[in-house]
């Protein structure tokens, strides 16, 4: 054999005996080989190669392929292929070789096969199973020869260490050629395992879930802001729009009932009759101010919702808010909130003008009867901060009027008989400077001519739609 060839497969490795001890026996070495082993390709894919690689042979022994069970096999007494040459050499095999096998990583098709041979030789796995690529290429090598030791290093390895995308995809492809006890580890790395305990909910949601927590409850500083900045962006970038919607509804709705139940501690006729008593006193500032940092995270949330346009749950649950609306009027109307928490309306107003506004522009589609409750259930809530207005800052009032003409479109979009009822309710927009309140003006105006035009009677209307259809098929 020529030196280059030599150094190309390889110097003599070691063999690894029974009891432990490390033994010198060579690798591809005429002078103790008592096996050749020929590796060619598969003549049926010849076709298909750029390249027509010589077949190679190898000098090996027998005692080190028997640690293949495929080896072992095919060298058995039972199969009479012995053929008993000059220098020692008994048998002689043949092993087809896929172009694909051994990954094509490989420069050469046969440099996997190389490899794992050389390995029942040595089994000197952490030598050269050296990266992920090795790992791969050796893996469907080792399993159709049937080497489970190799098979368990490669696994072991790839277990081990981290993968690039399409390393990955690597793995997932040899998966389903490993059996289950063999592949657990690395399918509980790349697959999701949905326990019973789980509820069926996938992995990806329940972390999506927990980052959205973390999010809103940090501490509030800089970091945060980053945090929040960093899980807006997975949530705008992740796959599945379902799977944050459900998220996203989840944490929406404990934030909304903390809100509800802090705020309710607080307005209860028993909290407020107290005064007099510091620790009933401690405990509605404690109410108030968790009232505030819930209707922060509400705030958040909205925002993200419609941004996703998955906020849907949220209108049609912030339209049943009544009890909510009640509490939130109750605590408007006195003055603690000032010194306690002095941002909850302007929180509370934004919120509602976010999901207002997603419905009256065509952002989140949602049905006549949460439209109309949506306004009726928070257009009280809206006159009690009107009339706290001017003691917030210059670049708050405007979101006042913003909600109000959210409302007077959405109002717009209901039946005459509906959309009356709360347009009457709207007459305190008209409170301040006459020329400020043109969107109250149109509303009435829009209103007005649609109630003037002449009534239909339902047959009457039907023969006039035939009349229509019969014009436009002329």
């Amino acid at each position: 054999m020529s030196l280059r060839k030599r150094q190309r497969l390889g110097f003599p490795g070691r063999l690894i005996p029974a009891d432990g001890t490390l033994t010198e026996i060579g690798f591809d070495d005429p002078a103790t080989a008592d096996v050749i082993l020929r590796l060619e390709l598969d003549d049926s894919h010849l076709n298909d190669l750029d390249l027509n690689p010589v077949p190679l042979d190898l000098h090996l022994r027998s005692a080190a392929l028997r640690r293949s069970r495929y080896f072992d096999a095919l060298l058995s007494e039972r199969w009479n292929h012995s053929s008993v040459s000059g220098k020692g050499i008994r048998h002689r095999l043949n092993l087809k070789v896929l172009p694909s096998a051994g990954g094509h990583r490989s420069r050469n098709p046969f440099d996997a096969h190389v490899a794992v041979i050389r390995l029942l030789h040595s089994l000197d796995f952490s030598g050269e199973i050296g990266s992920v690529s090795d790992a791969l290429d050796m893996l469907p090598v080792a399993m159709e020869l049937l080497f489970d030791d190799c098979v368990r290093a490669c696994v072991r390895f790839l277990e081990a260490v981290p993968w690039t995308e399409e390393e990955e995809e690597g793995v997932l492809n040899l998966m389903p050629l490993l059996r289950r006890e063999e592949c657990e580890n690395l399918l509980a790395r790349i697959l999701p395992i949905v326990s019973e305990e789980a509820d069926g909910n996938c992995t990806s949601e329940e972390m999506l879930r927990r980052l959205i927590d973390s999010a809103i409850r940090s501490h509030p500083n800089v970091t945060t802001v980053n945090v929040k900045a960093f899980v807006a962006k997975l949530l705008r970038d992740y796959s599945s729009r379902d799977c944050v919607r459900r998220a996203l509804d989840q944490a929406f709705l404990t934030s909304m009932e903390m809100t509800k139940d802090h705020l309710g501690k607080y307005a209860s006729p028993d909290f407020r009759l107290s005064w007099g008593n510091d620790e009933r006193e401690a405990m509605q500032r404690l109410d108030l101010h968790s009232s505030m940092m819930n209707a922060k995270h509400l705030h958040w949330l909205v925002e993200r919702m419609v941004e996703l346009r998955v906020a849907d749950t949220a209108v049609s649950r912030w339209s049943e808010q009544a009890s909510l609306t009640a509490d939130l009027q109750k605590t408007f109307r006195d003055d603690a909130w000032k010194n306690i928490a002095p941002g909850l309306p302007s929180l509370i107003i934004r919120s509602t003008f976010r999901l207002a506004n997603a419905v009256a522009s065509g952002n989140t589609l949602a049905p006549r009867q949460v439209r109309m409750n949506l306004v009726r259930c928070w257009l009280p809530v809206l006159n009690v901060c009107r009339n706290i207005v001017f003691t917030m800052p210059t670049c708050q009032k405007s979101i006042i009027q913003d909600l109000e003409e959210a409302f007077l479109s959405i109002i717009s979009t209901l039946p005459l008989s509906d959309s009356q009822d709360l347009l009457q309710q709207c007459l305190s927009f008209s409170t301040r400077n006459i020329e400020d309140c043109p969107h109250l003006i149109s509303a009435f105006k829009t209103w007005f001519r649609r109630a003037n035009r002449p009534a239909t009677k339902d047959d009457v209307f039907v023969q006039n739609q035939d009349s229509w259809l019969a014009e436009n098929e002329l």
